[in-house]
């Protein structure tokens, strides 16, 4: 159930440290997907958790 919880865009942004005008913005660019309930606008926690795992950028080997 947790990975299907619907999500505000204000508790999208505070997991991301974003404000939710940034928020507002990746709605309106379709750089996060979202779902409209009536008319308010809500995310999946496994979308949000999707993006941060697609966009970690991993640490550099040593070079010895």
């Amino acid at each position: 159930m947790a990975e299907n919880e619907l999500l505000t865009l204000a508790e999208v942004g505070a997991i991301l440290k974003l404000k939710t005008s940034t928020m507002r913005a990746w709605v309106l660019r379709r750089r996060i997907p979202f779902c409209k309930v009536g008319r308010l606008v809500r995310v999946r926690r496994a979308d949000v958790e999707r993006l941060i795992a697609e966009t970690l950028v991993p640490p550099r080997e040593k070079h010895q």
